[in-house]
């Protein structure tokens, strides 16, 4: 299978070639056909003369605040446990349950001799689970993005981001924790999970099959869409950008060549399923994510008596718009809008790959999951902005209140400021994202073709063959309407997701009541004496 995957994908490069020369055509013809698709998805809904809101912005942040409220602000209160479940300490119990581990009918001995042969539901670990998920929205995103909302928005977009990061973790935590609990495992083990099977299997338990069959397979559509474009060929072609631009690569070809080594490596990957890619993930996204947030530190110590003055513009900007796009309510806007798309928290995407973890407990997923918004947003989207805010004091390279186009170009410049050179390390770190972005993308894409069209090896190679296609294809293009149409889709998973989330809230609600108990029984049986099983695994 991995030889007729490599042999059809150099078939593909004469259908790239043709594509080369008639990309205006394409994105004549796609903006025809798709131009209504993207004009629904972000038409906005106007409230004065002086700005408008997306409605389906509404939607998701409306959507995480019901979430944070109706969790008792799960993403604060949950914060600590996520660190505690990442590093392995509830392992025990959410393998094995937590009556058989530390209820009083048992002796150690009697325990482990049972456990030793005793298997659970799940491929992956979750900080695998963790990584393979962040590994999809720690990305260009974190680079261009910031670029781009600071551009529009000013220093006070930065606030609003984390307002969206912050607000995001308690949508992650609710859709990943539905992603566990109602995922299909098939009987070699293989994981099938994500909204597609919340939707349809929970909303079916409420009376409400039809409408989860509905949202299920729109949900399903819109992810493989999303898997062709924003998740594939915009990685591409970013990625080729700026390689070629670094490295001076002018001829007309030099982007084919590029998306063909760059489908190579993603076929190797996705080839071995999620695990596989969880495998990579692992590895990549903290090396890639340590290298980008350890420069930004560099920089952020060498000019550590402006931080304060970064964060007194931020603040301003926050609350007082700078005169900048619209004012405040337009500042809050693209500080939101950009941090939502960062984080993809409410987009349903992550519980694709969370439901593939290794637990009992659907709960303890999701608490892992609410962390991150916080690491995409809170974190390195913040510094991403610190740096462009402090090294743009004198006002050189950027003007506030002027949209840009290549947020990648503008974040290089910032880090060039201090970092000679930083530019090559950055065209590396943003190939990793792109890289990495495409593999859990490709994951997303691939469960949602399995459940419009089976479960099969024909099915997967012909989704596979057709994923490595877009790579080529990103790289060689210019995407124009074609990335329009693919945002749009990844902004549509929103609304049959939120949908279905909110209704299945109360489910949710007991997920956690029942992993919450388990880890309070297991503390309570620990200090009156019990050995910590966990220290014997």
């Amino acid at each position: 299978m991995n030889k007729k995957l490599l042999s059809l994908l150099f078939l593909a490069v004469p259908i790239v070639t043709f594509a080369q020369n008639t990309t205006d055509k394409i994105d004549e013809v796609f903006k025809d056909y798709t131009g209504w698709f993207v004009d629904a998805i972000f038409y906005e809904i106007p409230f004065s003369d002086t700005f408008q809101i997306p409605w389906v912005l509404i939607v998701l942040v409306g959507g995480a605040l019901f979430f944070t409220f109706y969790f008792k602000f799960i993403n604060f209160t949950g914060f600590t446990t996520a660190i505690q479940v990442v590093r392995g300490k509830y392992e025990d119990i959410e393998k094995h349950g937590v009556d058989k581990l530390y209820g009083n009918q048992t002796t150690k001995g009697d325990v482990l001799k049972t456990i030793r042969d005793e298997s659970v539901d799940g491929e992956v670990s979750h900080f695998q689970a963790l990584t393979a998920a962040l590994s999809a929205t720690v990305g260009l995103g974190n680079i261009a993005g910031v670029a781009v909302a600071l551009s529009i928005g000013g220093p006070g977009a930065t606030f609003w981001m984390i307002v969206a990061g912050l607000l995001g973790m308690a949508s992650k935590f609710a859709e990943c924790t539905l992603g566990v609990k109602y995922r299909d495992v098939g009987e070699d083990g293989t994981v099938y999970g994500g909204p597609m099977y919340y939707l349809s299997k929970g909303l079916k338990e409420k009376g409400a099959g039809g409408l989860g069959k509905v949202l299920a397979v729109l949900f399903a559509i819109f992810v493989i869409g999303g898997s062709f474009g924003g998740g594939n060929m915009f990685q591409a072609n970013q990625a080729a950008a700026q390689f070629t631009k670094l490295f001076e690569l002018t001829g007309p070809n030099a982007g084919l060549y590029f998306g063909i080594v760059m489908a190579i490596l993603v076929a190797v990957v996705i080839i071995g399923g999620i695990k596989r890619i969880a495998s990579v993930t692992e590895k990549v996204v903290p090396f890639m994510a340590g290298i980008y947030v350890l420069a930004a530190l560099v920089i952020l110590f060498a000019n550590f008596s402006l931080i304060d003055d970064a964060f007194a513009l931020i603040y301003e900007g926050a609350f007082s718009g700078l005169g900048i796009a619209g004012g405040l309510i337009g500042v809050m806007i693209q500080g939101i809008r950009r941090g939502a798309f960062s984080n993809e928290a409410g987009v349903g995407s992550a519980a694709i790959a969370h439901s593939a973890v290794r637990t009992k407990y659907p709960a303890s997923e999701g608490i892992v999951a609410l962390l991150e918004p916080f690491v995409d947003t809170v974190v390195i989207c913040t510094m991403t902005a610190l740096v462009i805010i402090i090294t743009n004091f004198d006002g050189q390279f950027m003007e506030y209140g002027v949209e840009i186009k290549e947020g990648v170009e503008l974040t290089a410049v910032a880090f060039d400021t201090v970092i000679p050179h930083f530019s090559v390390v950055l065209t590396i770190a943003v190939i990793l994202f792109a890289f990495s972005t495409m593999i859990s993308w490709s994951y997303y894409g691939m469960q949602g073709w399995k459940y419009l069209f089976g479960k099969g090896k024909i099915t997967d190679l012909v989704y596979k063959i057709l994923f490595l296609m877009f790579v080529i294809v990103g790289a060689s293009i210019s995407l124009g309407a074609v990335i329009d149409f693919s945002d749009a889709m990844i902004f549509a998973m929103v609304v049959p997701n939120i949908i279905g989330v909110i209704m299945l809230s109360p489910i949710i609600k007991k997920e956690l009541t029942k992993y919450t108990n388990a880890i309070n029984k297991k503390e309570e049986a620990i200090e009156d004496g019990a050995v910590d099983i966990n220290e014997h695994m």
